[in-house]
C-alpha cells in the first residue's frame, strides 16, 4: 500500500495550482495563488502559500476579493482550502474578510489498481455505463433527478453540458448507474480523468435510501476503478462526505486530508 504521505503528496503536487483551471473561461497566476474565471463563478488555487503569514496574507486575500470584485462579472468565488495548509489561521482570516466555509468534507485518495474489486450486487440490479446499453442524454437526465433525490439539489453539472462533454471526451470522462429490475436509476457516480496528471475523480456517488449498505456503490467505485485503468490513470481521488468515507475506505480509498471550500459573495 502507497503511504499516505506519498498519497497526499501526489495530491498536492498534482492537483492543485493550474489543474484545479481545467474549464475555467481564463485564469492566471497571482503570487502563489492561481486565480480562474468559470461561466458563472471563480475559484482559486493554490499549492502553499509560500511561507506568507499574518498581515502578508491578509493583503493577498484582500488583493484577491478586489480582483474579483471590479475585475470579473462573477458574483461568487470559493478559496478552497485543505487541513493541512498554513498558516493555520487562514480560515479565520477568510472570515474576517467576508468568506462563508461550506461544509468540510474528506479528501479520499487510492490506487485504481486496487479498487477494482469484486463485489457482489443484489438480485436484481445491474450496473452499467450511461450510453452503454441505453440513451446517453436520457440515461444522464435520469441520474440527475436521482441525485436531486438524494441532496435536495443539483449534484453536478447541467444536463445538457454534461451529455455533450461524456459524449464527446469518453476517455477523460464516464457516468456509472445502477438500475433495479424496472429500470430505476438507484445508485450512480461519475469518473473525471484530471488531464496531465495521474489522477481521475469519482464524483457526484449517490445511493437513493432504500438501496443503501447493500454493495452497490462500492460495485460502482469498482467499476470506476476498472475503467480508469483502462485510461491509463493511477490514482483515484474523491471529496467525500461522512456518508461516503465508510464506503470508500472499505473499497481501498484512504484519507490524506480535509477540504473546506470558503465562498465570497458579492453584497
Amino acid at each position: 500500500m502507497t503511504p499516505t504521505t506519498d498519497l497526499l503528496a501526489a495530491y498536492d503536487s498534482q492537483l492543485r495550482l493550474e489543474s484545479e483551471m481545467v474549464g475555467a473561461r481564463t485564469w492566471h497566476h497571482h503570487g502563489p495563488l492561481v486565480r480562474g474565471v468559470f461561466t458563472e463563478s471563480g475559484f482559486v488555487s493554490y499549492r502553499d502559500l509560500g511561507g506568507l503569514g499574518g498581515d502578508e496574507v491578509d493583503r493577498l486575500i484582500a488583493d484577491t476579493v478586489a480582483w474579483f470584485r471590479d475585475e470579473t462579472d462573477v458574483a461568487t468565488f470559493e478559496w478552497k482550502t485543505r487541513g493541512h495548509d498554513l498558516p493555520a489561521d487562514l480560515p479565520e482570516r477568510l472570515v474576517a474578510h467576508g468568506f462563508v466555509p461550506d461544509l468540510p468534507e474528506t479528501v479520499m485518495i487510492g490506487r485504481a489498481e486496487a479498487l477494482d474489486r469484486p463485489a457482489d450486487l443484489p438480485a436484481g440490479i445491474a450496473v452499467r455505463r450511461a450510453g452503454v446499453g441505453g440513451d446517453l442524454v436520457d440515461d444522464v437526465g435520469r441520474v440527475t433527478r436521482m441525485q436531486a433525490d438524494v441532496f435536495g439539489r443539483s449534484a453536478g453539472p447541467d444536463d445538457g453540458d454534461l451529455a455533450r462533454r461524456l459524449a464527446a471526451a469518453p476517455h477523460l470522462a464516464g457516468l456509472w448507474l445502477a438500475e433495479d429490475a424496472d429500470g430505476t436509476v438507484v445508485c450512480a457516480g461519475r469518473l473525471e480523468v484530471v488531464p496531465g496528471t495521474e489522477f481521475a475523480g469519482l464524483w457526484g456517488g449517490a445511493t437513493l435510501a432504500p438501496w443503501r449498505g447493500r454493495g452497490i456503490y462500492r460495485a460502482l467505485v469498482a467499476a470506476r476503478a476498472r475503467a480508469a485503468l483502462a485510461m491509463g490513470v493511477a490514482y483515484l481521488h474523491s471529496d467525500c462526505t461522512d456518508m461516503s468515507r465508510p464506503i470508500l475506505e472499505r473499497s481501498g480509498m484512504v484519507a490524506v486530508t480535509t477540504t473546506t471550500p470558503y465562498n465570497w459573495t458579492r453584497d
